[in-house]
């Protein structure tokens, strides 16, 4: 196939590839260069949340690319100022920041809560993260994450930053001190193998950081737009960060990234101090503002609960039916992992050959994080094809 074999000359590899290549998306299907076709239960990674080329967003995006696309920040950007309103009003936030993807999004939160802390105390930059984490790939996004394997090759790393045990508050507590500026968390880690936080451990995090005068930050790059079940995760829990970062489903596929703030965190970043040339350009926050249009569309969001409940029942029962193989199905919406007795990889190839999009996450975590528009006939469909491989295996 062309495709691949420019692909394999000159792209960098830095990504073990699938031999396919799309060419056409509608809703929950992909389409390949020999017409294949892909029920798609991964969403470009919770990218996609109301599917392949939603027709208001594509509009929209359409539409923007023929009047203006960029000027920069140096001017006023009207899409921008109404995505900005949308997602205040929408959430706690007071202040947007936006730039263009989630690893900048946690770059720059990273920036602001030390701007933060030292603007109180020289000594007050220490950032307390988690274990199993995982918030981007730049260098000091990379620091902050988890897992080794990330930063193993790209020491040193941004210094100041302890890692404590997730969903155990006792570890916060060894970790932080009056030097913590604040403390950063997935509300469910989905690198880590889709694991949602405790109600009581993000409670805890919240009395914690008002304690010591450090920011909470959010990492709901995944889990905003709607993936749990709500517009933010944080709602689920009636937890209220500082800082709430965002990426992925807010563009629907278009690049864009979000730092979402209240009160003094929303203050700290002032001209000269951070900046992006393309955030928040017309056309990324013109394709973002259709999606929040969409996504807050009344009963929109009680059927992505629904769904979710409907493919986690859908898959405890194959749990039923298959003990040996799968151990646990846990989540929150439509960001649901089945954890596996075995490495999972194989089952994501062949799954791929019968026509689903699925994805293996933390080496034995099947992860379902499929559009929101997904019908329970489609979930189904996905079942019996994963029915079919657990009998093989």
């Amino acid at each position: 196939m062309e495709t691949l074999e420019k692909t394999e000359k000159f792209v960098m590899k830095t990504y073990n590839r699938y031999p396919v290549s799309f060419v056409k998306g509608e809703g929950c299907w992909l389409y390949d260069e020999e017409g294949k076709k892909y029920l798609d239960m991964l969403a470009g990674i919770a990218v996609c949340n109301l599917g392949h080329c939603h027709p208001k967003v594509s509009d929209a995006i359409c539409e923007q690319a023929k009047t203006l696309i960029h000027t920069s920040n140096l001017f006023h950007i009207k899409p921008q100022a109404e995505l900005a309103e949308l997602l205040c009003k929408n959430s706690f936030g007071e202040k947007v920041f936006f730039c263009n993807s989630g690893a900048e999004a946690n770059e720059g939160a990273i920036k602001l809560a030390r701007r933060y802390g030292t603007e109180i105390d020289p000594e007050k930059f220490e950032i307390v993260a988690f274990e199993n984490s995982f918030h981007g790939r730049t260098m000091a996004s990379v620091s902050i994450t988890g897992q080794g394997k990330y930063s193993k090759g790209f020491g040193p790393m941004l210094t100041g930053v302890k890692f404590a045990k997730f969903n155990d508050v006792g570890s916060v507590e060894k970790a932080v001190s009056e030097r913590t500026a604040a403390i950063i968390v997935e509300p469910v880690q989905g690198e880590g193998g889709v694991v949602p936080a405790k109600v009581e451990f993000l409670k805890a995090l919240r009395e914690i950081a008002d304690r010591v005068n450090a920011l909470l930050i959010l990492d709901e790059v995944q889990t905003g737009i709607g993936r749990t079940g709500a517009l933010f995760a944080y709602q689920n829990y009636g937890v209220e960060p500082d800082v709430m970062t965002l990426a992925k489903a807010l563009g629907n596929g278009v690049p864009i990234g979000a730092i979402v703030a209240k009160g003094k965190a929303a203050e700290v970043l002032k001209p000269g101090l951070h900046a992006s040339t393309f955030g928040g350009n017309f056309l990324a926050t013109r394709a973002g503002v259709e999606v929040i249009r969409e996504i807050t569309k009344p009963g929109f969001l009680e059927r992505v609960k629904e769904k979710g409940e409907f493919l986690k029942s859908k898959l405890r029962e194959l749990q039923r039916e298959f003990p040996d193989l799968i151990e646990e199905v846990r989540g929150l919406g439509l960001m649901v992992g089945a954890v596996m007795k075995v490495e999972c990889q194989k089952v994501v190839e062949r799954a791929l050959e019968r026509g689903l999009i699925i994805n293996c996450t933390a080496g034995k975590v099947l992860r379902f994080t499929p559009p929101l528009v997904i019908t329970e006939e489609e979930i189904e469909k996905g079942i019996e094809i994963l029915r079919g491989i657990l009998k093989e295996l």
